[in-house]
């Protein structure tokens, strides 16, 4: 009845070198190819109490102008171990001729976050990206976000991610600081 379809031919890649070469406008955050793992500490007033978490990001890309990301966390205890499942996100970041950031992030809880923000610095050594949302949309049940800004630090193969959430009342502050490091 059908015909068998053909292995993928634009497979993505997160390792230089391997895979399609990357579009030129990628060349301010190639550093960022590549997958992450780590752990941070999340803080929200709304919150009973702080928390721990692991994270894993990955960023790629199929030769086109523009990243895959996706990153999932767990929690953990004060121990280390995993508790459960936490946040989730996947994801585009499109880089413009001027080295803006265009970012569309969804999330499975109903949020789809538009980011605008810029790369500076230049390489794995002294690398910044910091992006703001400049629309948020909910479904009818998803949690009240009405804004957040992301910063991303990269230094040698350490990635910080500092994330600032306005939500459910509460003014844009501090909700999530994860360190991360390149996997092999």
């Amino acid at each position: 009845m059908f015909e068998p379809a053909q292995v993928n031919p634009y497979p993505d890649s997160h390792v230089l070198g391997e895979g399609p070469d990357p579009h030129p406008l990628l060349a301010p955050v190639l550093p960022l190819l590549g997958r992450w793992h780590g752990r941070g500490r999340g803080e929200y007033p709304t919150l009973a109490q702080d928390f721990r978490y692991e994270q894993e990001i990955t960023f790629s890309h199929d030769g086109r102008p523009f990243l895959r990301y996706e990153a999932r966390a767990w929690l953990v205890d004060e121990a280390g171990a995993p508790v459960r499942p936490a946040g989730r996100e996947a994801g585009w970041w499109r880089v413009t001729p001027d080295a803006s950031l265009e970012v569309v992030l969804a999330h499975p809880t109903g949020i789809v976050e538009t980011y605008v923000g810029r790369v500076s610095g230049t390489g794995a050594a002294g690398l910044e990206i910091e992006i703001e949302t400049k629309d948020v949309s909910l479904t009818p049940l998803a949690k009240e976000v009405t804004g957040t800004r992301r910063h991303y630090t990269l230094d040698g193969s350490d990635l910080t991610v500092v994330h600032d959430m306005a939500a459910v009342g509460q003014p844009l502050q501090h909700h999530l600081t994860t360190r991360l490091r390149r996997l092999a």
